[in-house]
């Protein structure tokens, strides 16, 4: 496998998260993968991840403050071997999209969950929650796709 790419809805969230933290792992395993990350909607074009995603990112030794938004475009298909959905309704519109190099995040160590949206969580808490749930998922994803 030489690339990844992680898409969630907005691409300020939850897949900056899934980038960054690929990133890490995949340099200190020195590996050669590619990783970026995007959003099925195109309202966040070109800004930065929120608040709280650079904060408990930071907090967790690792810098996403640099990302921008973009939205996932048919040809990333045929660019990335793997596109890794955050939840199902992702999963669901890139396979409308024609992805069919997909999975879900969430296979990768919690049984095919949907990482949820953190926005939907009171305060900083959801946040905290959501990036150790990627966390764990992308070292699984990572250990088991790179020997492929």
């Amino acid at each position: 496998m030489k690339a990844i790419l992680f898409v969630c809805l907005g691409n300020i969230c939850r897949s900056p998260l899934a980038q960054g933290i690929a990133e890490k792992v995949i340099k200190e395993k020195d590996l050669d993968i590619k990783v970026d990350s995007a959003g099925t909607g195109d309202w966040h074009i070109g800004q930065s991840p929120c608040e709280n995603s650079i904060k408990v990112a930071s907090i967790n030794g690792v810098d996403i403050s640099s990302q921008r938004g973009r939205q996932v475009t048919e040809t990333d298909f045929l660019s990335y071997d793997l596109i890794v959905a955050l939840d199902q309704s992702n999963y669901d519109n890139l396979k409308k999209m024609g992805a069919d190099n997909l999975i879900k995040l969430g296979y990768f160590g919690y049984e095919d969950e949907d990482v949820p949206d953190p926005f939907f969580f009171p305060g900083f808490e959801g946040f905290d929650k959501v990036f150790s749930m990627i966390y764990s998922c992308v070292i699984q994803l990572i250990e088991e796709k790179s020997n492929e």
